[in-house]
């Protein structure tokens, strides 16, 4: 959500900014703006729309130069998407430039007294109050940028990760954050700024990623120093090593980033394995498990948080913890968690999961659970994330740079990781026999050929996808393990094709979504032959009978679907517990070729962003 890039350095700053900007595009995003210092004047130039947009009218204006430049995509906040409310937001005295993701809180009584105060303002942001606070406090109490933002940062309540440029000091950059990310590149007598570090992979491969309540001066040719917002203590930086490449972060021939990364899932299910799974050993080594093994031996019950794609991943895991390991799990979204005073005792584990590790309500929930004295383990995605430094241990997922709004490759590699956190406390625990237990490695491993496998349906996903790309209505229907996959292979069609659909327990179906059915309610239904299995045949029958359109993922091989089905997707047989692996896949295919024919931007929906860092 939003997205902020930066440099200060010797190269031309422009370029670098644009295409910075643009690979933060997956963010979600309805406006964009640039600022550059050429030495003498700030030049900024923004719009409503697309990167493209905002690249067009600078080249227009021709006076994008300098060495010094911040830009922003901006998601709607305070004020409508125009080109006004977008950032970059100036001081009043035209010194100042800021960007700034996130949200203050009680920007209404600041505005109030700096109005009061003499200060006019253009735009309907609380950005532009924050950037004409800053000022205020540099003019009347005399301090260097630096210091006035700190003062200013003490002063306001939300969460926040700026970038601020002074005029009078042309040669640093102050940045900030507290509860959105911001990732700094460190290079040869260069910086850049980032809200991940997308951006400036290309540059180079050292980052330093700030930690909640920090500030930073950035000036080229010096070392960086950060400081804490709140007592004025020194860090010292740990710069680290980014893991990623700029071949992950472009689409490798294909049309969109999302079906890149849902061909990328054989692959990065295995990198999620690699070196935790020995099925020739009948090992799962994971250090984040290992060295607190005790915890989760000891926890009389694991609480699950987490939003979207993830929430439905951790239930998922609901089905696989309570079958292998015997602990009761409860699952829960963690923007009502956080909300509603939940009772969380010191023997809990609190597993948090999330694809960017920056999801605000996740965050806020870790928090909380931490403060009752709870062991919080996290799942996340990205190395360095705030996620993965506020949990007491955790396990990274291996899936590479998720560019595509809709998550895909988070899903399959989430269920993995849980799946072999599961199965080790299983063997712990003694709560699977040792065949079963072997088994269930034996599948795991062969786990990433059969999704390819899946992956051949992609022609025929595409054919059902040119019979229902006008509908109106889906509903989804899985029982057991596949229950909340129908609700994912919902989120999906809603979020990049704008249709409207539900997931449901099949069971459920006879308590109120039968009513909806008609010749015009196609209903996919997930029947594999493991599970409930004649159940699903029944709820599938009764569909039939009032003339539902049913689009059946099957086993290869199933006949007795077949002949009630219209339109019938075939994937190879696994296990029960590990079939969401393979089920998902021609749900995403599906989603996929529908936005597609609806001439929808896949990679982008609209109104979403990648990751909610705001409330």
């Amino acid at each position: 959500m939003c997205g902020i890039v930066g440099y200060i350095g010797h190269r031309e700053a422009y370029p670098i900014v644009i295409k910075g900007l643009k690979r933060l595009e997956y963010r979600g995003y309805d406006s964009a703006g640039v600022m550059t210092f050429d030495g003498e004047s700030i030049s900024v130039c923004k719009t409503k729309g697309k990167v493209a947009d905002l690249e067009a009218k600078a080249d227009a204006e021709s006076n994008s130069n300098g060495s010094i430049g911040m830009g922003h995509t901006r998601w709607a906040t305070h004020g409508v998407p125009n080109d006004v409310n977008s950032h970059p937001h100036v001081s009043n005295s035209g010194n100042l430039v800021i960007i700034h993701n996130g949200i203050i809180e009680n920007y209404a009584p600041l505005k109030e007294e700096l109005i009061n105060r003499g200060y006019a303002f253009k735009s309907d942001t609380d950005t532009e109050v924050l950037v004409n606070l800053i000022e205020e406090i540099q003019k009347n109490e005399n301090l260097k940028i630096g210091k006035a933002v700190q003062v200013a940062l003490n002063q306001v309540v939300g969460a926040y990760a700026i970038a601020v440029f002074d005029k009078t000091r042309p040669s640093e950059i102050v940045v900030a954050r507290l509860g959105s990310p911001l990732a700094i590149g460190v290079g040869e007598g260069e910086y850049f700024i980032a809200s991940d570090a997308s951006p400036f992979i290309e540059y180079t491969s050292n980052a330093v990623y700030l930690e909640d309540g920090e500030i930073a001066i950035i000036r080229k040719d010096q070392p960086l120093k950060v400081k804490k917002i709140h007592d004025d203590s020194s860090v010292d930086p740990y710069i680290q090593q980014l893991q990623m490449n700029l071949e992950q972060i472009e689409k490798g021939g294909y049309d969109h980033f999302m079906m890149k990364e849902i061909f990328e899932q054989p692959n990065v299910i295995k990198d999620t394995y690699r070196g935790r799974l020995h099925a020739d050993k009948g090992l799962i080594q994971m250090a984040g498990i290992e060295d607190n093994l005790e915890k989760f031996l000891n926890a009389k019950r694991i609480i699950i948080i987490a939003c979207g794609t993830s929430w439905h991943a951790g239930l998922v895991a609901e089905y696989i913890f309570e079958e292998f390991a015997r602990i009761s799990v409860e699952v829960e979204y963690a923007s009502e968690f956080r909300y509603r005073n939940p009772i969380i005792n010191k023997d809990d584990v609190v597993i948090a999961i999330s694809q960017s590790g920056e999801t605000a309500d996740t965050m806020a929930a870790i928090k909380l659970a931490k403060e009752a004295g709870a062991f919080v383990f996290g799942v996340c995605n990205v190395v360095g994330s705030s996620i993965s430094r506020e949990t007491h241990a955790g396990a990274y997922t291996h899936a590479g740079p998720e560019i595509g709004v809709a998550s895909t490759k988070a899903f399959t590699t989430q269920i993995t990781v849980l799946t072999m956190i599961a199965l080790r406390l299983a063997k712990a625990k003694g709560t699977l026999s040792h065949s079963d237990f072997h088994r269930y490695l034996l599948e795991l491993e062969l786990i990433p050929e059969k999704v390819k496998e899946a992956l051949e349906t992609n022609e025929i996903a595409k054919e059902i996808a040119a019979t229902f790309k006008e509908v109106s209505n889906c509903l989804y229907l899985g029982r057991g393990y596949n229950f909340p996959v129908a609700l994912e292979g919902a989120l999906k069609l809603k979020e990049i094709s704008y249709i409207h659909a539900e997931g449901y327990p099949a069971a459920e179906m006879k308590h109120g979504p039968i009513a909806l059915i008609d010749e015009n309610m196609p209903v996919i239904v997930v029947a594999p032959i493991q599970g409930h299995y004649d159940k699903i045949v029944s709820n599938i029958q009764e569909i039939k009978s009032r003339s539902g359109r049913i689009i059946a993922v099957v086993t290869k091989g199933d006949t007795e679907v077949r002949k009630l089905a219209d339109f019938v997707i075939e994937i190879p047989e696994t296990s029960d517990a590990l079939s969401p692996l393979i089920t998902t896949i021609p749900l995403q295919l599906l989603s996929y070729h529908i936005a597609v024919l609806r001439e929808c931007n896949v990679d982008q929906p609209r109104n979403l962003a990648k990751s909610v860092t705001v409330e």
